[in-house]
């Protein structure tokens, strides 16, 4: 099977798998108590029942449960998330104004927690029982068990109130008008501290994984013979044993991506990040069904499309994958 055709399947499942997604979160919003007609008519102040039965007639919550589900699924189906009544804008470009935010936070810090995360498996498996190996495993330990809203917290704290180092809510200086490269700069002085704190607990993973597959791998029979023909110690890692090695933190790492944008609802909220996670929030608190369930399908869509790519990584790193298929 090519590459062409692994994909093109792979699409036509993910296709499937969204519209089942949809269905569901659907069914399970709907079941959750709470009703966004009592909400708009108490913000408006007049929460009699004539009003909110003119809320609900206008937005449709008065239709039965399956009709409601099927103009959901048409919609989706033509690429129209819905109205969001609560914030009188089309769904889809609520998301499309805070989709960039949330791809640069998760995508940088994909990039820390697995750059970081295999060079310092690495040094660990390199160093295995030397203090320096003991040392970053044991921190490793620590960014694994550490809760994200907790870090994040502390970071704000530590580098933004005491230190002063690094500004801590944000996406950018208010009121500032940077252009160009300062702009770029001032963003990126607001990137740092959301995406250090959410790819901490991802980085301590691949660390730990890379430590362990380095050292199974560097047991095996090909590594002792690349020993025996007299290779250095730098040449059997990085050729040998780290090529062999990555492959299982790659598919980790994969699977793992979609949780980032999981862990970028609290930590967009912590920092006031301005993405989907924190859009998302807010929805939950007014009760915007058609946002809350926007955010659910891109988040989704943003998982499964993580997922055909690592595929794709996977047979780049590993030919012998796309030629067993």
């Amino acid at each position: 099977m090519t590459v062409l055709v692994a994909i093109l399947s792979r699409l036509g499942k993910a296709l499937l798998t969204l519209l089942a997604i949809a269905v569901l979160n659907f069914f399970l919003l709907h079941a959750a108590p709470g009703d966004p007609a009592v909400v708009l008519a108490g913000e408006a102040g007049a929460a009699d029942e004539q009003m909110i039965a003119q809320l609900r007639e206008r937005f449709g919550l008065d239709q039965p449960l399956y009709v409601q589900l099927g103009k959901y699924v048409a919609g989706i189906v033509q690429l129209d998330l819905g109205y969001s009544f609560r914030q009188g804008a089309p769904v889809s470009q609520l998301i499309a104004e805070r989709l960039p935010a949330t791809l640069l936070l998760t995508l940088t810090a994909f990039v820390i927690s697995l750059v970081f995360g295999i060079a310092l498996g690495v040094a660990a498996a390199a160093r295995v029982g030397r203090a320096s190996d003991s040392l970053l495993t044991t921190l490793a330990l620590i960014f694994y068990a550490t809760p994200l809203y907790w870090a994040a917290l502390m970071a704000v704290l530590v580098f933004s109130v005491w230190l002063g180092w690094l500004p801590g809510f944000g996406y950018e200086t208010v009121g500032a008008d940077f252009t160009g490269l300062a702009r770029v700069l001032d963003i990126a002085r607001h990137l740092v501290l959301p995406a250090l704190t959410l790819g901490l607990f991802f980085m301590a993973v691949y660390m730990r994984m890379t430590r362990a597959s380095m050292l199974e791998v560097s047991q095996l029979d090909f590594v002792k013979t690349a020993r025996a023909k007299g290779l250095s110690g730098a040449a059997i890692r990085r050729r040998h044993i780290l090529r062999n090695a990555i492959l299982p933190v790659v598919t980790l790492a994969g699977l793992q991506a979609g949780q980032l944008v999981g862990g970028a609802v609290l930590t967009e909220t912590v920092f006031a990040w301005p993405g989907i996670g924190r859009l998302m929030f807010e929805s939950l608190a007014a009760r915007d069904y058609n946002t809350i369930l926007g955010v659910f399908i891109v988040s989704a869509a943003m998982v499964i499309l993580f997922n055909i790519v690592t595929d794709i990584v996977y047979r780049i790193v590993d030919p012998r994958i796309g030629a067993r298929a």
